[in-house]
Order: C-alpha cells, then sequence, then structure tokens
C-alpha cells in the first residue's frame, strides 16, 4: 500500500503530454466518463508490444516501479477470485473470464469558503461467475445509501472513501439474468457492515433499458431499496436518458430521487451532461446541475457547473481527473462558489483492455 501512494502522489507532479490525432479510446462507453466501478473485460492482459510507445506520461524510473507491483498485486486478485470460486463453483473457474478486480484512489477537494479535504479510497470485488445462482461477493467501502444527501454525492469525485474498518462493507450479490435490454433484471443482496455492533443490510435493485424508437435515444432506469440496521429504509430511482451526438459526442439528461428514512427527507436533482472523447487517452464532460429537496414545499439548495476532464496516464491502469466547478447555493443566497476536485486512481486486474473513460 506504501508503494502504492508512493507511486500515485509522485504523478501529480508530472506533466500531461499533448495528443493531438483523434483515435478511438478503448472502453469509452456511450458518453461514460469514469462513472463505472469496473475495468471492462478483455480476452487477456496486452502485451507490451501491442502498447502504443507513448501509452504513458510516466517516466522510466517511475514505470519501473509501478509495472512489478501492479503485475504482483493484480495476479493475487485474479488468484484469490478463482480459488474462491473454484470452491463455491466449478473447475471451469480457472479459465473462465473473471471480472474481479481491486481500485485505489488519492482524491483531493478544495472549496471556497471551506477546508481542503483529501481522501484515500479503496475498492475491492471478488466476482463468483461459476456458481449455480450467480453469486458476487462484494468487499467494498461505505456504500451510496450511507454517503449523505445528493449534494454530498454528487460535488465529490471521491465516491469510494474509507475512513476505517467500520466503513467497509461485506455481501453476497445474486445478480439477475435478464437482459436489461429486454425485460427488467433485478439483483438481491445482503451482508453486513463491519462496526460494532455488526450493521447488517438487504438491498434490491431493478434495472431496464429502452431504445426509443428504434432510434439513437436510449433511457434508462435504475431503481434501488435499501435497509441497513442503523440506518433504516432508502429509496433512489435514477432515471438517464442521453444519445450520441457524433462519433466522440455523448449527450445525457439524468434525474436522480432520493428518500431517506434517517432525515424523512425527499431529495432531487437534475442534470445535464455533454461527454466528449478527446482522443484515445483523454475524455471530458461538461455538467449543469441542480440539486433540491422537499416534496411538499421544493426547493433549489445549489446549482453549479463542472467541467471534469479525465486522462489516461499509464497503460489503462492509472487516470486522472481534473474537475474544476462553479456552484451557487442557497446557503450563500447564491453568491458563486468556486469548487476543485482532484483524483488519481490505480486499477488492479490482470485480465483488461482498458479501463472505462
Amino acid at each position: 500500500m506504501r508503494k502504492v501512494l508512493i507511486a500515485l502522489a509522485a504523478c501529480t507532479a508530472l506533466g500531461a503530454h499533448a495528443d493531438t490525432a483523434p483515435a478511438p479510446m478503448g472502453g469509452w462507453l456511450e458518453g461514460e466518463l469514469g462513472a463505472v466501478d469496473m475495468p471492462e473485460g478483455g480476452d487477456g492482459e496486452p502485451e507490451a508490444e501491442d502498447l502504443p510507445e507513448d501509452d504513458s506520461d510516466l517516466p522510466p524510473w517511475a514505470n519501473e516501479r509501478i509495472e512489478p507491483l501492479h503485475e504482483n498485486v493484480s495476479r493475487w486478485v485474479e488468484t484469490t477470485s478463482r480459488r474462491i470460486d473454484g470452491f463455491f463453483g466449478t473447475t471451469d473457474a480457472l479459465s473462465i473470464e473473471n471480472d474481479s478486480y481491486l481500485r485505489i484512489s488519492q482524491g483531493w477537494r478544495w472549496k471556497e469558503g471551506e477546508s481542503f479535504q483529501q481522501d484515500i479510497g479503496a475498492r475491492f470485488r471478488l466476482d463468483l461467475p461459476t456458481t449455480e445462482e450467480r453469486l458476487r461477493l462484494v468487499i467494498e467501502s461505505e456504500p451510496e445509501e450511507t454517503q449523505g444527501t445528493l449534494a454530498e454525492q454528487d460535488n465529490q469525485l471521491v465516491d469510494d472513501r474509507i475512513s476505517g474498518v467500520e466503513s467497509l462493507r461485506i455481501g453476497l450479490n445474486r445478480l439477475g439474468r435478464r437482459d436489461k435490454s429486454e425485460q427488467w433484471n433485478t439483483q438481491v443482496g445482503a451482508g453486513i457492515r463491519v462496526r460494532l455492533p455488526l450493521d447488517p443490510y438487504a438491498r434490491v435493485i431493478t434495472q431496464r433499458l429502452w431504445t426509443l424508437n428504434d432510434g439513437p435515444w436510449q433511457l434508462e432506469s435504475d431503481n434501488r431499496l435499501s435497509w441497513f440496521n442503523k440506518d433504516g429504509y432508502s429509496a433512489r430511482t435514477r432515471w438517464d436518458i442521453g444519445r450520441p451526438v457524433d462519433e466522440n459526442r455523448h449527450l445525457r439528461f439524468i434525474t436522480n430521487v432520493q428518500w431517506r428514512e434517517v432525515v424523512d427527507t425527499l431529495e432531487f436533482s437534475e442534470a445535464v451532461e455533454l461527454n466528449r472523447r478527446i482522443d484515445r487517452r483523454r475524455a471530458i464532460r461538461y455538467s449543469a446541475v441542480a440539486l433540491g429537496e422537499s416534496g411538499s414545499n421544493p426547493r433549489i439548495e445549489d446549482t453549479y457547473l463542472q467541467t471534469r476532464y479525465r486522462r489516461d496516464l499509464h497503460r489503462g491502469i492509472l487516470f486522472l481527473d481534473v474537475a474544476p466547478a462553479l456552484h451557487f447555493p442557497r446557503e450563500a443566497d447564491r453568491e458563486p462558489r468556486w469548487a476543485l476536485d482532484l483524483r488519481l486512481e490505480m486499477y488492479f486486474r490482470r485480465e483488461f483492455d482498458r479501463v472505462r473513460m
């Protein structure tokens, strides 16, 4: 862990090389800019000769330290997941594609009028693809339902913070086998948060994807109902409609509605996003967001404009996010407030093409 943090810290001082020729960005999916929690599956780890010589911004000395570390940790992640899968499933676990991964991130946040913040995050998932009921063991940081208001979730890049062992969640998910583009897909999960006394939880997630009139517009629905022994019930629905503008740009309109028993307040957010793929290693997102609350007396708590730049620093495993934003919060009488988020994240997984941008 210490070596990882040293390597990530060193990367903050590195300048980015400018790429001029547009090219496809492997794994960039329909306007998603780092919005997923996992790398894409591939047919095997890419060979060094298959990657361009300029596929890294790191100097040789940093590359020599990161590559052996990445290889060792990735091998451990894969070996561990396959052994567990083989115990519960079948011998196919030794050869079937496995979606287990480890992600480590370091984030920094500055907001005008507030103190500087930084967080170290980690997310680890073991995949058990050969078990009869398609189980997935999940060991990860604080779940989305317990990360506060929609404003607190949407205004931060660091969405997987760990403040101690008590924030970890361990559980099993049973994945649905249905194609969400044809019918509703349901996922059921249960487990505990590691704290004393232990905090059990249960969750149901339903997802659906429609292609409207066989045209370019797609509508996606993600709904979840959760129960935590400490925090009670929570419910959230997300509706995302979007379409490609051209080969490198994607437009999205996103609506979130959330209710949590612990505060008993209905929250909502509306966002418009234009995602642009610059080249195979760079992407940028322009966002306009409004956040509000209360069903009986709706009011807008904050509106903001944000630009998020994401760059692949090293061979599809190390990424940098830079996101300046201008907020107009109600509590400051709509006076503009600047904010800046930075994040470095590294993925550990042996089989991948390139992490989604």
